[in-house]
C-alpha cells in the first residue's frame, strides 16, 4: 500500500494547489493583469505551474524518504526511473489543476472539480484497490488511460519488483502523452478576456 499512496498524494495535493492559485486570481480580480499584458495564455499557465511542480517534487522526495525510513519499504529498482515517472506525473497533476481552474470561478468549485477528478479515479480505477485488468466497462477504459494507473505501475514496479526504465517503458508512454494533452486543454480553455 505504501507505493500506492504516493501516486494518490502526488495527484490530489499538487492539482488542488495549482487550481486554487489561478482561481484565487479570478476571485481577487488580479487576473486582469493577464488581460492587459502581452503575456500569452501558455506563458501565464506555465508560469503558474512551475513552482507547484517544484513543490510536488519536494513532496515526492519526502514521501519516498518516508516510505524507506518510517515504513521500511526499500527502493529495489531504479530511483532515476521513479523520479522521472514522478516528474511526468506531477506535471500532469498540476496540469489537471490548471485545467480545473480554467472553467471554475470560485475556489470551492475548483477544489470540488479537482477532488472529483483526482481522488475517485485514483482510488477506484487506477489499480490501487483492484487491478485494472479486473475492471469492466467504463471503469476499465478509465483505468487504461488515466495517468494515475500508469504511475502506480511505476511506483510498485520500482519499490516491489526492482524494475527500471526497460521494464516500465509501457507505463512511461501514457504519462508522457497525458502531459501535453492536459496542458493543451488548459491553454485552449483559458480565456484571454472574461465576458
Amino acid at each position: 500500500m505504501v507505493p500506492a499512496v504516493i501516486p494518490m498524494l502526488l495527484l490530489m495535493i499538487p492539482a488542488m494547489l495549482t487550481a486554487l492559485s489561478v482561481v484565487r486570481e479570478k476571485e481577487l480580480g488580479s487576473i486582469i493583469n493577464l488581460y492587459v499584458t502581452p503575456v500569452t495564455r501558455s506563458e501565464f499557465l506555465l508560469g503558474k505551474q512551475m513552482p507547484y511542480i517544484l513543490l510536488a517534487m519536494l513532496n515526492f522526495a519526502l514521501l519516498t524518504l518516508l516510505a524507506v525510513t518510517v515504513f521500511g519499504v526499500p527502493v529495489k529498482g531504479s530511483l532515476l526511473a521513479l523520479t522521472a515517472g514522478a516528474l511526468l506525473f506531477v506535471t500532469f497533476s498540476t496540469g489537471f489543476g490548471l485545467f480545473a481552474s480554467t472553467f471554475t470561478r470560485s475556489q470551492i468549485a475548483a477544489m470540488f472539480v479537482t477532488i472529483i477528478g483526482t481522488i475517485i479515479p485514483a482510488i477506484q480505477f487506477s489499480g490501487m484497490l483492484n487491478p485494472v485488468s479486473s475492471l469492466e466497462g467504463v471503469g476499465h477504459v478509465i483505468g487504461q488511460f488515466y495517468p494515475a494507473a500508469h504511475f502506480l505501475t511505476i511506483t510498485r514496479g520500482v519499490f516491489n519488483k526492482a524494475l527500471g526504465f526497460a521494464g516500465l517503458e509501457a507505463s512511461f508512454w501514457p504519462l508522457a502523452l497525458a502531459v501535453p494533452v492536459i496542458l493543451a486543454l488548459s491553454i485552449l480553455l483559458l480565456k484571454k478576456q472574461e465576458r
